[in-house]
């Protein structure tokens, strides 16, 4: 299957100049979708929604987000909300279960675990996993590539 290209917003964020991504190359910046953040679907639990409210705002102001992301964005805040469920069960119930056959891990072992890893992928997609963080750090502010030294010239 390989691995997913990284959307355009993201290569440019940490580019060497104006329209190149990290290696020098000319980026595709794609279609010129209007940047107008989605707003959470009612279905989302409460803990996705806390979610959504807490990235939404960052996303949208680096533009890394538009209308058409809703279900994405949904799904990688109901991940995490799966992921923080299954979690709290683990801790308060301990790893390992008594069954018939002996000691078991708990179920929600492998629910937090495969939770983690959808929340991994989902999270790849807007620039919110730690590979990502010193990219749109470098974007954070409205100076633009005179914070970066290793920007060139426009």
């Amino acid at each position: 299957m390989g691995r997913t290209a990284r959307p355009a917003g993201l290569k440019l964020i940490e580019g060497r100049a104006a329209g190149r991504d990290s290696g020098g190359r000319k980026v595709n910046p794609g279609p010129e979708f209007k940047r107008v953040p989605p707003t959470a679907p009612e279905w989302l639990t409460a803990e996705a929604a806390a979610e959504w409210d807490r990235v939404l705002p960052e996303l949208s102001r680096l533009d890394l987000v538009k209308e058409q992301d809703r279900a994405a964005l949904a799904a990688y805040c109901e991940a995490w909300a799966t992921f923080r469920r299954a979690t709290e069960q683990v801790k308060s119930e301990g790893l390992t279960i008594e069954a018939k056959q002996g000691t078991l891990a708990h179920p929600a072992v492998a629910i937090a675990r495969a939770a983690g890893r959808e929340l991994r992928a989902w999270a790849s997609h807007f620039g919110l996993t730690p590979s990502t963080e010193q990219a749109l750090a470098r974007s954070g502010g409205d100076d633009g590539d005179e914070a970066n030294p290793f920007a060139g010239p426009g």
